[in-house]
């Protein structure tokens, strides 16, 4: 069973890089392994974007491998150079925890944790980080480093070229990712490590200190990083980042994100992101597309958020566009009744509604005929009053066609 990693890397499109397919098809063969991704906290949610590494590591369970997730809570304090053109603010160890906290919750949706041989494990880097003598890491791995050779990695070379500073602490990151591997590979006989293209240097670097620290052999696998086929990045939108955690956007707002896939891009999404078998994605391919991105946006919110969830919100887009246009399932926001009686801006509600970042957004939005209120168009100096209540006690906000919200009084 476990050989059928490599395959499914493969055929369902998430292979970009591999160390030696030969090794690790050996290793495989030999029983249940064990592999890591590295995940910082450097927020309370993840977005779709690292959507791709959950599912690498979902795939490795099921095929009778065992995964762990390791959280960043020590490299989070250095914060990782790679794809950055400058240093992200420092966090601290509360911030850094209640991160930590908050992205749990996810995991526990994609994998299954526990004590079994292909249960998957959480570690923190920050158990073996924190108690580390400088001096003697140093002489015990730092001499295994080339500065020369770190310098043409992308992660430091590209913010070179760019005139982007990079701090002594961010040119460390690679030496402490490189040492999370060796830990893991004594602890946990973990000999592969997973990540985006990104971390191909990183995860190179790591498998080269385990040779010289004289352990088993290392394995690396990358995945390609996602753009869309207009080529905007997966988990960017002009509504903002589409978070995996449910209270940072809600079921119904994932599915729309799925719902609004480019035609281009249904089938490697289904592909990647959905556990449909090859077959059917195959059937799917040759039928009407928007049915296509429809079964791809419940399973995908399925998983993430469980099939009653996504069954609703297939549910409440359906009704939106059939005839009345409004759904008891339908995103809500609410306002303080004092302020809906005087009349509130609707240039405050698009914000407050999460369909603009700032008041000048929400003004290119009127301007370009998106907005409207029950269903109306309306002009920059619109107010939204209870007068337009509904007989239910609603009114429904919109921005463009698939995006709305019933607004109500407090």
């Amino acid at each position: 069973m476990s050989a059928d990693f490599i395959e499914i890397l493969k055929t369902r499109g998430f292979l970009h890089q591999l160390t030696d397919e030969a090794g690790l098809a050996a290793l495989l063969k030999t029983g249940a392994a064990t592999a890591y991704i590295g995940f910082d906290c450097t927020a309370k949610s993840l977005h779709v974007g690292s959507l791709l590494q959950i599912m690498l590591l979902r795939w490795w369970q099921k095929t009778g491998n065992k995964p762990i997730v390791l959280m960043g809570g020590g490299t989070t304090k250095i914060g990782d150079p790679s794809g950055k053109d400058e240093s992200r603010p420092p966090l601290t160890d509360a911030d850094i925890q209640a991160n930590m906290d908050s992205l749990k919750q996810v995991f526990t949706k994609f994998l299954t944790f526990g004590s079994g041989k292909t249960d998957a494990i959480m570690v923190n880097n920050d158990d073996w980080l924190k108690g580390l003598n400088y001096i003697q890491f140093l002489r015990d791995y730092g001499r295994h480093f080339s500065v020369n050779r770190m310098l043409a990695k992308d992660s430091v070379k590209i913010r070179l070229e760019r005139e982007q500073n990079l701090s002594f602490l961010e040119f460390n990151y690679m030496i402490l990712q490189a040492y999370d591997f060796v830990e893991l590979n004594k602890r946990n006989s973990c000999r592969v490590q997973m990540g985006g293209s990104d971390q191909w240097g990183n995860i190179v670097t790591g498998i080269e200190l385990n040779h010289h620290c004289k352990l088993p052999e290392a394995y690396g696998i990358t995945s390609p990083l996602l753009t869309t086929s207009s080529g905007a990045k997966m988990g960017k939108t002009a509504a903002g980042a589409i978070w995996l955690n449910a209270e940072m956007l809600k079921p119904y707002d994932y599915w729309q994100y799925w719902r609004n896939t480019e035609d281009a891009d249904v089938v490697k999404f289904l592909k990647l992101f959905t556990e449909l078998s090859l077959d059917e994605i195959a059937v799917l391919e040759k039928g009407n597309i928007n049915d296509a991105k429809k079964i791809l946006a419940t399973e995908a919110t399925a998983m993430l958020h469980g099939r009653d969830e996504a069954e609703k919100a297939a549910k409440t887009a359906a009704d939106i566009f059939s005839g009345a246009g409004v759904s008891d399932n339908m995103p809500e926001i609410t306002v303080p009744a004092a302020e809906l009686k005087t009349g509130i801006p609707v240039i405050q509600l698009l914000v407050q509604a999460g369909f603009a970042k700032s008041n000048g957004e929400a003004r290119r939005l009127i301007q370009g005929g998106g907005a409207k209120v029950n269903d109306a168009a309306v002009t920059e100096d619109t107010k939204v009053d209870a007068s337009l209540l509904s007989a239910e006690g609603f009114i429904k906000l919109s921005a463009g066609k698939k995006r709305h919200v019933l607004v109500k009084a407090a």
